[in-house]
């Protein structure tokens, strides 16, 4: 297995550590799987049991400008590490400035992506720094794990509000209590609920919108053309895993939506025109 990429235009390297970072803030580990098209950052935990999942989809050639990588088949032309994304985003913020950076898989005393700058200088003399990032290789018979989820049978899809102005609702509501509802309908209508013995509060947001697919889609792509517009679909989750996902967006992006599964799963998904990241929540009682 070889895989060897390098970076030289400042906005790729930037807005590629921008990705690393919000991964980062998702999960303390996760899998990287490298094709030779794009890289993936992959969080299978099984929602049905109650834990989150995510899939982030990197389109190699808006980052970097060389790319080159071998599997361990020419038939599995495939790699997969399972790597801790706070050290990668460490590793780029402290060569943020590099006239060019290149990353690529290597063994020293144990599998590591090395990450290496040639930093610029006054001098004569380069300037490189190089970061060593352990990894683990996951072995071929465990990669079924780490394909891309379906697309949920979902009862509602809709646009989010503005991220930052639902962080800020978000986190107050934090305050109050460890559960949140989201609930959202297919006329464009949104609440944040929370309900205790002493409080209940209630956001609403309207004129959101419903992605094209909630009116085109059959019985087993999206919402039931039957389905009232009016009735709302809700999840009730960890307001914690949901203050994450919002505390950890470095990437502005171009549509953000969400598909609720009535009471089982909030699917969240952030659009940009070289990143897509879907993340799984799932609900509780």
């Amino acid at each position: 297995m070889k895989f060897r990429g390098k970076i030289v235009d400042v906005a790729c390297l930037n807005h590629f550590s921008r990705v690393v970072t919000t991964i980062s803030k998702l999960t303390k580990m996760c899998v990287l799987r490298l094709t030779p098209d794009n890289l993936f950052f992959v969080l299978s935990g099984k929602v049905g049991n109650g834990g989150v999942s995510m899939w982030c989809e990197l389109s190699q050639a808006n980052f970097f400008d060389e790319y080159q990588m071998e599997g361990v088949s020419s038939e599995d032309n495939e790699i997969c590490l399972e790597v801790t994304p706070e050290n990668i985003s460490r590793a780029l913020k402290t060569v943020q400035n590099a006239k060019a950076v290149k990353v690529k898989l290597t063994k020293k005393h144990c599998p590591c992506l090395t990450v290496i700058a040639e930093l610029p200088t006054l001098s004569s003399i380069n300037r490189v720094v190089t970061h060593d990032v352990p990894v683990d290789v996951i072995p071929q018979r465990l990669w079924h794990e780490f394909k891309e989820p379906d697309m949920p049978d979902f009862d509602v899809s809709i646009y989010l509000p503005p991220l930052k102005t639902m962080k800020n609702v978000v986190d107050r509501m934090k305050n109050l209590s460890n559960f949140l509802v989201i609930e959202a309908n297919l006329n464009g209508e949104m609440n944040l609920k929370i309900e205790t013995d002493l409080v209940s509060v209630t956001t609403h947001f309207k004129d959101l919108g419903n992605p094209p697919w909630g009116d085109d889609a059959s019985q087993d792509a999206g919402p039931s053309q039957s389905r009232d517009p009016d009735t709302m679909a809700e999840a009730r989750v960890d307001i914690r895993r949901l203050q994450q996902f919002l505390m950890g967006q470095q990437v502005t992006p171009s549509r953000a939506m969400c598909n609720i599964v009535h009471q089982r799963v909030l699917h969240l998904i952030l659009l940009h025109e070289d990143v897509s990241l879907q993340y799984f929540i799932p609900a509780v009682a």
